[in-house]
């Protein structure tokens, strides 16, 4: 028998031992961050917070998706989960920030390097159809309950749509763009930040939606390592068997992700 299981609980058990520190330090560092950010949507009156989205929304995406905005943060609000919706906000964006933060640079490795490519194509595809509890077990080991394990296993399965969409849609830019730009002496720098991340900006923004929707469906399935939030009120109204309370939680994730969705994809077309 391969018992592939053991060896990867020697793995973690050995990093859960000997990088104690560097996870503890980590973990005040990324929860300071969370925290920020749930400081600053919750310190901004919901009266306020709701007609800036909305017109954000209508900037970005149209007048349909800013009165669904206008109306579904309202309805959230009237059903009692504001405070709960705003957690999972700011999970959503630390997630997500982290994500891009090592996505996009690895997706532009990607582009630039065959070799990178084909290695870390196997390993996006794992994360990416690993069961996404799977990523809740190493989390709570290395960080205990909270936001900051869902946060990380949040990272792990969105990061991979980001990294193959900008490895994509740099690989799309023609190549006689690139070799006009080198004709006229531009350097690597140049010829990244000035043509070919701008040609392929659409499909990256196409790949931060990505991220930020499975940012999302991961931060609901943290509820059951503490993370909190608007997945809490579903996992509760599951465990009790309170169906009108999973319902309630469950549109309230829907708005949310909805609202995020045109938002983000109002900023790709335009760009």
């Amino acid at each position: 028998m391969i018992k592939i299981g053991e060896y990867i609980e020697i793995a973690v058990e050995w990093l859960t031992e000997h990088g104690a520190s560097f996870f503890d330090w980590l973990s005040i560092g990324v929860e300071g961050v969370i925290d920020g950010i749930l400081f600053v949507l919750t310190g901004v009156p919901f009266y306020l917070l709701i007609p800036a989205l909305t017109v954000l929304a209508w900037y970005k995406s149209g007048k349909g998706t800013g009165i669904f905005t206008l109306l579904g943060l309202f309805l959230i609000y009237g059903m009692g989960f504001w405070e709960e919706t705003m957690q999972t906000l700011a999970l959503v964006i630390s997630a997500t920030s982290m994500a891009l933060l090592l996505g996009i640079p690895l997706g532009i490795w990607m582009a630039n390097s065959n070799r990178c490519n084909k290695t870390l194509q196997p390993l996006l595809d794992c994360m990416q159809t690993m069961p996404a509890f799977v990523y809740l077990i190493p989390a709570v080991l290395f960080f205990g309950l909270g936001t900051v394990p869902g946060a990380f296993a949040t990272v792990v399965f969105a990061l991979p749509p980001v990294a193959r969409l900008t490895s994509l849609g740099i690989r799309q830019v023609p190549k006689s763009v690139v070799e006009a730009a080198k004709s006229f002496g531009a350097t690597p720098r140049q010829l990244l930040f000035k043509v070919e991340l701008p040609l392929a900006l659409p499909t990256i923004l196409t790949g931060i939606n990505q991220t930020i929707m499975m940012s999302l469906s991961m931060v609901v399935v943290s509820a059951m390592i503490s993370a909190g939030g608007l997945g809490e009120v579903v996992l509760k109204g599951i465990t009790q068997m309170k169906i009108g309370l999973g319902f309630e939680g469950g549109i309230a994730v829907v708005i949310l992700a909805i609202v995020l969705d045109r938002i983000t994809q109002g900023v790709a077309r335009r760009k």
